[in-house]
């Protein structure tokens, strides 16, 4: 049975969310996506009880493709389009945000919703790339308008830091969920801000799970890794600066003997232990094609035991977790997390 969890009254969701990054135009750094097949992989998603698609303005070309698939859900037998949940994001240009107003903000949201090809936007997850420029609150604000209006059922946040966080929460802005990066490298969602989600009834969305294909037995043994998408580059500094290449194969062995005593993969093993942490709601796994379908379906048939659990976090514990708040690193000019960054991805259709 496929786990579901209300993100809020009379709204479920799946806890495995299928994530459409990977289907950006901006994500691959190789040629080749099969969208026939990813097509396919949705339909065989949904009909199994994935009904949760993760997407963003920002995600080039995903958004129309998530409407085709509405319209042929509209068209077909079986299950309805009123039967999936699709979450999306309102990420304005940092070269825009001085700019954004209630004006610019409704039109993103209605070229989502034309996109999209649903009359609500069942949640919008907002990000602001610098809290140096002001307006964040007040674009939160305008979001609760077009809530109030009936184009948007939820507001969620995406990449915010606890103190930020709270500015919304303490503006009245009613917050259904955070997404943020959290995976067994990269645990800065544990130092605060999971603890305030927890205490305000914020429902935790992990992405990063998987850390970009890393967690997979293709990789034991292994002496180094060429990147093949932008969440890998991401991936291996994140390795670099936690476990270091030793520790991320000590780290694989470790979840390779749990995984097999479940007949399950390394990638199970590690989404089930997220999935397991308290606060978190969801785990949004990249869908690039219909191979991996039937490898999400085995998250759910198995529990680990509490002594697992704590066998890897204690094996965790002697690593370090990239510094600061979740996102901040990104955030911070010069760092090496931000420049891999793409901003300014609006800015054509923007200006």
């Amino acid at each position: 049975m496929h786990e579901r969890i209300e993100l809020t009254k009379d709204y479920t969701i799946s806890r495995v969310l299928n994530g459409c990054w990977q289907l950006s135009e901006g994500h691959s750094l190789q040629a080749g996506l099969d969208f026939k097949d990813v097509m396919n992989a949705f339909h065989m998603l949904a009909e199994q009880g994935f009904t949760t698609f993760d997407c963003a303005d920002i995600y080039t070309g995903v958004e129309e493709f998530i409407g085709k698939f509405v319209t042929e859900l509209k068209h077909g037998h079986g299950i309805s389009s009123d039967d999936i949940q699709i979450h999306t994001k309102y990420v304005p240009d940092i070269n825009h945000l001085a700019q954004v107003d209630y004006a610019a903000t409704e039109r993103i949201i209605d070229r989502s919703l034309k996109r999209l090809n649903r009359d609500t936007l069942d949640l919008v997850q907002f990000h602001w790339w610098d809290y140096d420029v002001p307006g964040c609150v007040e674009t939160a604000g305008s979001l609760l308008r077009l809530k109030e209006k009936g184009k948007i059922r939820n507001i969620g946040v995406t990449n915010f830091d606890t103190v930020h966080l709270k500015e919304l929460v303490d503006a009245g802005i009613p917050v259904v969920s955070m997404q943020a990066q959290y995976s067994l490298f990269d645990r800065r969602p544990e130092r605060r801000l999971l603890d305030y989600c927890m205490d305000n009834d914020i429902k935790m969305l992990c992405y990063g799970t998987l850390s970009g294909g890393f967690l997979a037995e293709k990789w034991i043994g292994a002496a180094a890794a060429e990147p093949e998408t932008r969440s890998q580059v991401k991936y291996l500094q994140i390795i670099e600066d936690t476990l270091a290449w030793d520790g991320y194969q000590r780290l694989l062995v470790l979840l390779s003997d749990i995984a097999r005593k479940y007949n399950v993969g390394i990638s199970n093993v590690a989404s089930k232990y997220i999935l397991s942490r308290p606060g978190v709601a969801g785990a949004i796994i990249g869908i690039r094609n219909s191979r991996h379908v039937q490898s999400n379906s085995r998250i759910f048939k198995f529990e680990l035991e509490e002594e697992e659990i704590q066998m890897i976090r204690d094996f965790l514990q002697t690593f370090p977790s990239p510094e600061g708040e979740p996102f901040e690193l990104e955030r911070t000019v010069g760092s090496k997390y931000r420049g891999i960054m793409h901003m300014n991805i609006n800015e054509k259709e923007q200006s």
